[in-house]
């Protein structure tokens, strides 16, 4: 397990934008360095549908994904990942293995919701 970080503050946390999405898609992505899925992930009428790249097929089949609602980070500046463009960071936790474990949650949310 790895040692807290650095302590922030309350404005530090809330630059970080997470928002509860539905997964519409996963995708195979075979150019990925490490197995990844290429997720397609509603936000809502505000923020649409954006793509991830997720490292999680060892523990999620493409079709327990689709319809599942995950949490992620909206605002940080989208990444190339080799012919991908991953525009959103799908959060997970990793387990004994060091899989990862996706956050969702546990009661009825509208999507596009912020994590505070």
């Amino acid at each position: 397990m790895s040692a807290p970080v650095a302590q922030i503050t309350f404005e530090d946390f809330m630059k970080v934008d997470v928002r509860v999405g539905q997964v519409l898609a996963a995708d195979p992505f075979p150019e990925a360095r490490k197995p990844a899925y290429r997720l397609a992930i509603d936000f809502g009428s505000t923020i649409g549908v954006k793509t991830s790249s997720a490292q999680i097929t060892a523990l999620y089949t493409r079709d327990e994904l689709v319809g599942r609602k995950v949490a992620a980070v909206v605002n940080f500046p989208p990444r190339q990942i080799g012919p991908f463009k991953s525009e959103v960071l799908t959060l997970g936790f990793p387990d004994a293995e060091g899989q990862v474990v996706l956050v969702g949650v546990d009661r009825e949310v509208e999507i596009g919701g912020r994590l505070f």
